[in-house]
C-alpha cells in the first residue's frame, strides 16, 4: 500500500475508532406519566452555559401560604423569585452550587475554592426582598458540591450535610452566630461523585452519580449505609442527581431526578419502595431535561398551587438561559395514583 493510501486507511480507521468511542448507549426507564408545568422561573443570569443548578423553597412562618424561592446560577450567585417566576433579588456569590434555607437563613455550598470546601451562609429578608451575605464556613479539604440542611424547629441549631465531589458526606452543626462555623458531627465516604442530598429525620439520602441512591444514618463519627435505590435502567437512568421529599395523605415520598433519560422516581418512606416515575412534558411552559436540582414541598400556596410545588431546574430552556420550572405537587399526585 503506498504512502497515501496507508494515511487514508488510517484516517478512516482513527475516524471510525472515535465515532465508536463518542456513541455511548442511549438508556431508557420505564415509561413515565405526563405531567405539564404550570410555571416557571426567569432565566439565570448567565447565559450560553450550564448555569442553572439548584432549588430550594423559603416558607413565611407568619404565613405558611407565602413561599419564595431561591435558587442557584452556580456561575455568578444566588437568585430569589417569587412563585410567579419573577426574579425579585439577586446577589453575587461567585460559584455556588447546591442550596438550601433553614428559617431565614440561606446556605450554599461555596466551590470559589476547589481544594478546601466552605458553605456560603446568607441571610433572607423577605419583605425587602433582599439576600446579605454573613460569610463562609470551612468544611474541610476537597471541592464543595452537594448540600441539604435538615429540617429543624425555628431557633433549633442549623444541621447541614456537605458532599464533597469525591463523594466524602460531611454531616454537622452551623453556627450562624458571628462568623459562620461548621463542626463536623460524623462523616462518611461513598465510593464515587456524589451529589445531591435530602434528609429525612436524622437519616440522609445521597444520590451517587453513576450507582443510586444511598441511605445513611449516623452511627457515632460515621454512618450505617445501604444503596437502596441503585441505577437500573428501569427506574433510575445515571446521573442520579436532586433529591427532594414530600409529604402527601399521611405518607412521606422521595422524589429523585433520574436525569439519563429527564425523568423523577417516585419512592415511598421508609422503606424506599418504588411507585412510580413521571416527566414533565411541554404544555403552556417547555418541558423539562438534564434536571440537576430539585425541591418539592406540600402546602397550599393559593390557587396555581393548592396542594404543594414540585420544582425543578432545566438544563435546555434554549433559546433563553437555563430556568427552573414549577408544577402543581396535586397533577403529579394524581398522575400517580397517590
Amino acid at each position: 500500500m503506498n504512502r497515501i493510501s496507508t494515511l487514508l486507511a488510517s484516517a478512516t480507521l482513527a475516524a471510525t475508532v472515535a465515532g465508536c468511542v463518542a456513541s455511548e448507549p442511549v438508556f431508557t426507564g420505564l415509561p413515565p406519566v405526563q405531567v405539564t408545568a404550570s410555571g416557571e422561573t426567569a432565566p439565570v443570569g448567565t447565559g450560553k452555559a450550564d448555569a442553572a443548578d439548584d432549588p430550594a423553597i423559603w416558607i413565611d412562618p407568619a404565613n405558611p401560604d407565602r413561599a419564595l424561592i431561591v435558587a442557584t446560577d452556580k456561575k455568578a450567585g444566588l437568585h430569589v423569585y417569587d412563585l410567579a417566576g419573577k426574579d425579585i433579588a439577586f446577589t453575587q456569590a461567585g460559584l455556588v452550587n447546591n442550596v438550601d434555607v433553614a428559617g431565614n437563613i440561606i446556605v450554599a455550598s461555596d466551590r470559589n475554592d476547589g481544594v478546601n470546601a466552605h458553605l456560603a451562609v446568607f441571610r433572607l429578608d423577605a419583605d425587602k426582598p433582599a439576600v446579605t451575605a454573613l460569610g463562609r464556613a470551612a468544611a474541610g479539604t476537597g471541592e464543595a458540591y452537594g448540600l441539604c440542611l435538615k429540617k429543624t424547629a425555628p431557633g433549633a441549631p442549623v444541621t447541614a450535610a456537605l458532599i464533597v465531589k469525591d463523594g466524602t458526606v460531611r454531616v454537622g452543626t452551623l453556627s450562624v452566630d458571628g462568623a459562620p462555623s461548621f463542626m463536623v458531627q460524623w462523616e462518611y465516604k461513598i465510593p464515587t461523585q456524589s451529589e445531591g442530598c435530602v434528609f429525612d429525620g436524622d437519616t440522609l439520602y445521597v444520590g451517587e452519580e453513576d450507582a443510586g441512591i444511598w441511605e445513611l444514618k449516623p452511627n457515632g463519627n460515621t454512618a450505617t449505609t445501604r444503596l437502596v435505590a441503585p441505577v437500573d435502567n428501569r427506574r433510575l437512568v445515571a446521573d442520579v442527581e436532586g433529591l427532594a421529599t414530600i409529604d402527601h395523605k399521611g405518607e412521606r415520598y422521595l422524589l429523585a431526578s433520574s436525569q439519563g433519560d429527564n425523568a423523577y422516581a417516585v419512592f415511598r418512606l421508609p422503606g424506599v419502595d418504588y411507585v412510580g416515575r413521571f416527566a414533565v412534558a411541554a404544555g403552556t411552559f417547555g418541558a423539562t431535561s438534564e434536571t440537576d436540582g430539585i425541591e418539592a414541598v406540600a402546602g397550599n400556596f393559593g390557587p396555581a398551587f393548592p396542594d404543594g410545588i414540585f420544582l425543578a431546574q432545566d438544563g435546555d430552556n434554549a433559546p433563553k438561559a437555563q430556568n427552573f420550572k414549577l408544577v402543581r405537587w396535586d397533577q403529579i399526585a394524581a398522575a400517580l395514583g397517590l
